[in-house]
């Protein structure tokens, strides 16, 4: 699985990074960062409730 943020619709609400602090991360200046790009199996939950949770639906998850 990897992960595709939307940069444009992204407004660093940080919802994600509640959600899952192993993945996601903002900076300094409230951008937004992904620490892993393809994360293990195990992290699907946290990432799904990040992507359910995006008030902008700004974050993806695509398989293969």
């Amino acid at each position: 699985m990897r992960i595709v943020i939307d940069y444009d619709l992204c407004e660093a609400n940080a919802v994600c990074c509640r959600k899952a602090p192993e993945v996601f991360r903002l900076d300094a200046n409230d951008n937004l960062h992904l620490k892993i790009e393809n994360p293990d199996e195990s992290l699907r939950p946290k990432l799904e409730a990040a992507v359910l949770g995006c008030p902008k639906r700004a974050i993806k998850l695509v398989e293969g």
